[in-house]
């Protein structure tokens, strides 16, 4: 048996915005796959402060229907966290997609409300994570196109995907696109989690380092990707993963395109 016949624990979250440090989770779900089926979490939260309408358009809860339905935030990412910590410390791999994302803004939002951050929660870094979108660029890095989780259902073929932009269901689907690329790819599944943990950070580096050197090159402003994955909370040199330098090699160079938002 390798990691892919699970279990395996999903985790997605619908946001005020796409501000790490400042917006806050309106929804989030974690779905743990394993051998005898699926289990769905979903939380809908009010985030005490306006959703603007661009985020609202997307992923369709408005201010109103927040405050009317919505959990309190602290009692809903106690639990979040609480369970993703439990999850990491039983050797349970946590998937998302774009997973710096999610997580980043998890431990913004826990720092806030003065609970525990799930590093805090672990004493150490949130490890395995599993990403689909730093595996795809990593394995399939000259393909042309977008990079979205809506653009890798169409690449792998995953269908039935319902609405995405709701937490629960791009979870599934993140899940169903990373056992479609470890199908394309079959050395991922290969390698143990702590392995494949490490892998990604390697190619996540070297690719924001390309892309942000591509970004100097043409003059762009802006803070650029960061380097850090999938968290930033606990910096990275405490516990580097060493570098494997004839790996290093295949993310050399430039990347082929804006891939940062997801």
């Amino acid at each position: 048996m390798t990691w892919t016949d699970g279990p395996l624990l999903g985790f997605d979250t619908e946001t005020t915005g796409v501000d790490v440090d400042h917006d806050r989770i309106v929804t989030a779900a974690l779905v743990r796959r394993h051998a005898g089926g699926t289990d769905v979490r979903t939380w809908l939260i009010d985030p005490g402060v306006p959703i603007p309408e661009g985020a609202s358009a997307i992923h369709g809860i408005s201010t109103e229907h927040a405050r009317e339905h919505g959990v309190a935030p602290r009692p809903a990412l106690d639990e979040i966290a609480g369970l993703i910590a439990d999850a990491v410390r039983a050797g349970t791999p946590v998937v998302a997609y774009n997973a710096s994302f999610d997580l980043c803004l998890l431990e913004a939002e826990l720092r806030r409300h003065r609970l525990p951050t799930v590093e805090d929660r672990l004493d150490g870094e949130v490890r395995p994570v599993i990403d689909p979108l730093v595996l795809d660029r990593a394995e399939d890095r000259y393909r042309q196109g977008k990079r979205k989780l809506v653009d890798l259902c169409g690449v792998y073929q995953v269908v039935d995907t319902g609405s995405l932009h709701t937490a629960d269901v791009d979870v599934v689907a993140t899940l169903d696109v990373l056992e479609r690329i470890v199908g394309r790819f079959p050395h991922l599944g290969e390698l143990d989690l702590l392995s494949l943990h490490d892998y990604q950070v390697t190619a996540h580096r070297a690719w924001a380092e390309a892309f942000n050197a591509w970004r100097a090159e043409r003059g762009h402003a802006g803070p650029g990707a960061e380097a850090t994955w999938p968290s930033r909370g606990r910096r990275r040199e405490l516990a580097a993963p060493a570098h494997d330098p004839a790996r290093d090699l295949r993310f050399a160079g430039r990347p082929v395109q804006d891939t940062l938002i997801a």
